[in-house]
């Protein structure tokens, strides 16, 4: 039976989670019963929206090449072996594509604002964003699509993206004359006009491996902007010495920061499980959600060896 089978109220909770992880000394019950206690603002983590933007969903990443100064925190050690073990959550692989389609393009790697709300490249070529691109013909169509690659007549290499947690939607690397680049391929779409070049594909994913070594030595807990001025949480952080580290991963205005806390200290797990009584969304549980859900890694055509 989990935790959450148990009667609703926190006292019963707390008894059965006290039980199950065998907490004997009395500072890591007290942490667990403290925090379960916490009135934060927490929220749920922010959903995944279908967008043309490469950047409208989670930045997972720059969990590749994350700078070991990414982390905060009073320990370097807790910090290294968190780094350490983040670092293992995503697998990129980069392809070479000898003869690329460039109408299976549906995103873009540099969004303005006003893009994200868009979830295919001919609503936003119909928009008054685009309105400035005009293609008539397929000369109007050559014009605009060597502004957003000036070298596409010579035939260069394009550079394209994929993430698992965007679906099978593939975005291009540049970052200039975005508008352009979309018209031309809901042009090219439009009038089954095909457009072939060679690309370098980046297919980011969630490893398996990577996550189940998270769960098993960390609770990595979404904080709300607020905690690090409440009295109570900060108490319980500091003042107990126990071991954490911090990671602002997400950008946007408001977005909760990350703390994790490694499981093989005692103090630490009992702060973390209770943080998760209190409402603080668990982002292990949410990162493997995205991971059941990713389509299985398939060849696209025109792929020679991955390098």
């Amino acid at each position: 039976m989990s935790l959450f089978d148990q009667p609703s109220s926190l006292s019963s909770r707390l008894a059965a989670l006290i039980q199950r992880l065998g907490l004997s000394s009395r500072a890591p019950r007290l942490i667990l019963e403290r925090a379960s206690c916490l009135h934060l603002p927490f929220n749920a983590m922010p959903a995944t929206r279908d967008s043309i933007c490469w950047l409208e969903g989670p930045p997972l990443q720059r969990l590749v090449e994350l700078p070991r100064g990414a982390l905060s925190g009073p320990v370097q050690e807790d910090k290294a072996q968190a780094h350490a073990v983040l670092i293992k959550i995503v697998e990129v692989q980069q392809q070479q594509l000898e003869s690329f389609d460039l109408r299976l393009i549906d995103g873009l790697s540099n969004c303005d604002p006003e893009q994200t709300h868009f979830t295919c490249f001919e609503d936003y070529a119909a928009s008054q964003a685009c309105r400035q691109v005009r293609i008539i013909s397929y000369k109007d169509f050559v014009r605009a699509i060597s502004q957003a690659l000036p070298r596409f007549l010579a035939g260069e290499r394009i550079s394209l993206r994929q993430a698992s947690w965007h679906g099978e939607r593939i975005f291009w690397g540049g970052e200039q004359h975005s508008e352009a680049l979309a018209c031309a391929v809901a042009y090219a779409r439009r009038r089954q006009l095909e457009i072939v070049l060679p690309a370098e594909l980046s297919r980011y994913r969630l490893s398996s491996s990577g996550l189940s070594e998270l769960q098993q030595r960390y609770h990595v807990l979404a904080m709300p902007g607020a905690a690090w001025s409440d009295p109570a949480f900060m108490s319980l952080l500091l003042d107990t010495g126990l071991p954490y580290a911090r990671l602002s991963l997400l950008r946007n205005p408001g977005a909760p920061e990350f703390l994790l806390l490694p499981k093989h200290s005692a103090a630490a797990s009992a702060l973390g499980e209770g943080l998760r009584l209190a409402g603080a969304p668990d982002v292990v549980h949410h990162l493997q959600g995205l991971a059941a859900h990713q389509p299985e890694t398939a060849p696209i055509q025109g792929t020679t060896s991955p390098t």
